[in-house]
């Protein structure tokens, strides 16, 4: 990534024998200066933009885009002021910077976006009106969009879009590699806030998301995953998955707050190399679900391949921890579909409460089970008040978000080796379900294992094809 704006000196630094020297020389003003320019601010209001919140800016945002992309990059300025425009198309090499005041704004006109194309033969391009977007990169490389400043999707709706609503994306970038988002804000996106299509190198970090559907939404496709995403210190508010995507490689998303009227993370095809660390996630949403209009939060985490459509491939080396939740759905759901296999899950350090509707799942619909599975040092509480009826319900595959099951607190079927250690149960009524199903685990291990027990409640675990049991410490802990 270049560095904009900044002076840089040799690795070693500047010797403090010649640091007078040079500082004499300079104030000599000599035809030759000492410190090589700093690369170019190009204010958008120098090429016309208005900024009255009315006028359409789209024209002089796009030549003070070209003025720097010639100048060999650089800064695009955005004053404080309120800037109306269609897309606003990156150049490599190019920052956007927004400052504190400013604010781009979506045109209501539909006929002032543009679209990225995916390549042919990849999933997406199934689809066109759908990648529009208000900043749209296609191709490009070393670019940032950064400040204080606010991009607003104006919930520019199309009754022709997805739902007879979705309009254009507020940030697509399509086949991009080395992307910082910092520092901004996005609101009343019309689709979602970020859309990242087949890209590389990206940093979304300090990035305040409220309304439109998802926040962050990432994906590649098979063989050409998103590679390399960070996700540091964003907050979201978001009325549909805050995060979400499928084909990821090498991803992290740490030091988040997850507010949300649908799911916090939901992966709908493979991932690998996958952190999710240090977060916090809670409901019920502060902005509505648009299509639903509900506000419920749905799972905190839901790892799903294959539930949207056909994503073969694997889901391995996934780390969750330090992670708290509070009034989700279900804080865990791990599922697999024909096509789609998993290795290694550990999830660990994390508290969980006001759960309301399913146990935490991991269970595969699919030939290959389940790998390695480990949930350690895992609190979680649930609203409970389970009936006996409930307790008889037959399992079925899941459809795209978690859904009752027979079993309070955890559900695990088709799972090689599941190991659950130190892990704790808690409800606010008695449950009359059990507290744990396996069904076709081959290995199950039980390491200081505690749960309440209502009277009359059915037997509390209950294994079905269960290979070995290594038996550590379950303990029935009195009815709360």
């Amino acid at each position: 990534m270049m560095y904009r704006n900044r002076i840089h000196w040799s690795r070693g630094g500047m010797s403090e024998a010649i640091r007078p020297v040079l500082v004499m020389v300079g104030l000599m003003a000599t035809t030759q200066p000492v410190i090589a320019a700093k690369p170019g601010v190009f204010s958008i209001r120098d090429y016309g933009a208005v900024g009255d919140g009315k006028t359409v800016d789209t024209t002089a945002i796009k030549a003070a885009i070209e003025a720097c992309a010639a100048a060999g990059g650089g800064q695009v300025w955005f004053p404080p002021g309120s800037y109306l425009s269609g897309t606003v198309r990156l150049k490599s090499h190019v920052t956007i910077f927004l400052d504190a005041g400013a604010k781009l704004v979506g045109s209501t006109n539909l006929k002032d976006y543009q679209s990225f194309t995916p390549p042919a033969g990849t999933p997406e391009s199934r689809w066109t009106r759908w990648h529009r977007a208000l900043i749209l990169g296609d191709g490009v490389e070393d670019v940032a969009i950064l400040g204080q400043g606010v991009i607003d999707g104006n919930k520019v709706f199309d009754p022709q879009g997805e739902e007879k609503m979705r309009g254009p994306h507020t940030i697509l970038l399509g086949i991009c590699r080395g992307v910082t988002i910092r520092d901004v804000s996005i609101r009343d996106s019309a689709n979602y806030a970020v859309m990242l299509e087949f890209c590389q190198q990206v940093e979304v970090r300090n990035v305040k998301i409220t309304g439109g559907w998802d926040g962050v939404h990432f994906r590649g496709w098979p063989g050409r995953p998103c590679r390399d995403v960070t996700i540091l210190g964003c907050q979201f508010f978001t009325g549909d998955d805050a995060i979400a995507g499928r084909y990821w490689e090498n991803v992290l998303i740490s030091d988040c707050i997850v507010n949300s009227s649908c799911n916090g993370i939901r992966l709908i095809g493979p991932a690998t190399h996958l952190i999710i660390h240090d977060c916090l996630f809670y409901g019920p949403g502060i902005h509505p679900h648009r299509t639903s209009d509900r506000h419920n939060m749905l799972a905190g985490i839901n790892l799903q391949p294959g539930a949207w459509d056909a994503t073969k491939g694997n889901l391995d080396d996934v780390l969750i921890s330090d992670v708290t939740m509070h009034n989700v759905s279900t804080p865990f759901h791990f599922s697999l579909k024909p096509g789609n296999t998993a290795g290694s899950i550990v999830v660990s350090q994390v508290t969980a409460t006001g759960v309301y509707r399913a146990a935490a799942s991991v269970e595969s619909w699919a030939k290959m089970p389940f790998k390695n599975v480990v949930f350690r040092d895992v609190t979680i509480e649930y609203k409970g008040g389970g009936t006996r009826q409930q307790a008889n319900m037959k399992v079925k595959s899941p459809g795209v978000d978690a859904r009752p099951l027979p079993a309070w607190g955890f559900y695990a079927r088709n799972v090689q080796n599941l190991q659950l250690d130190n892990v704790r149960l808690r409800c606010e009524k008695g449950d009359l379900r059990p507290a744990l199903i396996c069904n076709g685990v081959e290995r199950l291990t039980l390491e200081d294992f505690s749960f309440p027990q209502a009277a009359q409640a059915a037997e509390p675990l209950v294994l079905i094809d269960v290979g070995h049991v290594q038996r550590g410490g379950v303990r029935r802990t009195k009815e709360e």
